[in-house]
């Protein structure tokens, strides 16, 4: 079973940066791929990145390629999500997500909000 934990969520200016972070338990971390998704109000949620398990390989949604990077640190048990250039539209309750039973684990979400 693997907890989930993010933060770093904020209130942030069009154009300005924040990097999320997600915190795991569980002593399979560094055995799995990650994700994060968000979920804008009214919206379905949606993946906004993937890393695999050693980190050798990333995906990115179209709508954020070239102005987020996922990246993982596996001695932390840490996934993060570097945003940069936010704009309005990425406006959203972010999650990380495991692979597991289901739909995975989720944490509780962090949320990000982009004033324009």
């Amino acid at each position: 079973q693997v907890q989930l934990v993010e933060s770093g969520g904020g209130l942030v200016q069009a154009g300005g940066s924040l990097r999320l972070s997600c915190a795991a338990s569980g002593r399979t971390f560094n055995l799995i791929d990650m994700r994060w998704y968000r979920q804008a109000p009214g919206k379905e949620r949606e993946v906004v990145a993937a890393i695999s398990w050693r980190g050798g390989s990333t995906a990115y949604a179209d709508s954020v390629k070239g102005r987020f990077t996922i990246s993982r640190d596996n001695a932390k048990n840490t996934v993060y999500l570097q945003m940069t250039s936010l704009k309005p539209e990425d406006t959203a309750m972010y999650y990380c997500n495991a692979p597991g039973p289901g739909n995975g684990y989720w944490g509780q979400g962090t949320q990000v909000t982009v004033s324009s």
